[in-house]
């Protein structure tokens, strides 16, 4: 049996639109967005254990018991009754509280590897509903690639997107997302769109963005240092926040450009110049 599966991707990603619907009765907000992956990625590596324990090594972000690695293989353990276990080593590149979904990737990562580690050989279908139940991002990153995305994040429509390069920057500062749906001024009546509309927005692309991020005026308004960076992005093209924030990125034409934006940035920001990838790297493993 493999014992040891080293070097596995979670890729981060970027939300190139994402509108806020309305709130639903359970309190959970419906959106519309598209995610793509892109080449910054953590790290992680697995080994078997016939002990039945869940090991966690590397890099922890935050509350160790809300670890979504260790909540992902305790889910999958429960569900498979498998008498398995594992040691986690994570190595973090996806900044937390960026809106780039670092803590849900690298629970997608988990449930992949842990399905062939522990030999279950569940359908992705089946490991994205357990997905769900850990966060509404994880099944996105169980999927296949850039998706357009519906309800709370559950429904994907796999999508064509051509690989493309951004500068993603983020402040020294994290954003809540939890706060940033509750807040008063969020507005939540953005009217529905089709995946056409997007599709033909993209004709445009990269000198103008389809649609826009419904949360990033009331993080702008709480976070300066957001307001900060669209500022600083802006003159190199189209600057958009991912997700609830921190983190924004700028789409340009080629590599050059996206270093160029992040060439000069003030102490404490950091900065990368990433390419949107067409596929999940572990989407047919």
């Amino acid at each position: 049996m493999t014992r040891l599966f080293l070097g596995l991707p979670a890729p981060a990603k970027l939300n190139l639109f994402l509108h806020v619907l309305g709130r639903r009765a359970d309190g959970y907000h419906e959106l519309q967005s598209v995610f793509v992956p892109i080449d910054l990625a953590d790290t992680l590596d697995f080994e078997l254990r016939d002990d039945g324990a869940i090991e966690r090594n590397g890099d922890v972000v935050g509350n160790p018991d809300n670890d979504l690695p260790v909540r992902a293989a305790q889910l999958l353990q429960a569900e498979s009754a498998t008498s398995l276990g594992v040691s986690i080593n994570v190595e973090k590149r996806i900044p937390p509280g960026s809106g780039m979904g670092g803590g849900s990737s690298d629970a997608a990562t988990t449930l992949i590897a842990l399905n062939r580690l522990w030999r279950l050989a569940w359908p992705r279908a089946k490991l994205s509903a357990l997905g769900q139940r850990l966060g509404a991002d994880v099944p996105f990153f169980l999927g296949p690639g850039p998706a357009f995305v519906e309800g709370i994040g559950e429904r994907l429509t796999p999508l064509g997107f051509e690989p493309a390069w951004f500068a993603v920057v983020k402040p020294q500062v994290a954003v809540a997302t939890a706060e940033i749906f509750a807040d008063p001024g969020l507005t939540r009546n953005s009217k529905a769109t089709i995946i056409s509309a997007f599709s033909a927005g993209l004709k445009q692309f990269p000198r103008a963005l389809f649609g826009a991020n419904d949360l990033e005026a009331v993080v702008r308004r709480r976070v300066p240092e957001v307001d900060a960076v669209l500022a600083l992005l802006s003159r190199h093209g189209p600057a958009r926040m991912t997700g609830s924030g921190s983190a924004v990125f700028v789409a340009v034409a080629t590599e050059a450009e996206a270093r160029a934006a992040i060439a000069q940035l003030p102490d404490g920001w950091a900065g990368w110049a990433v390419r949107s990838l067409e596929q999940h790297p572990l989407a047919e493993w």
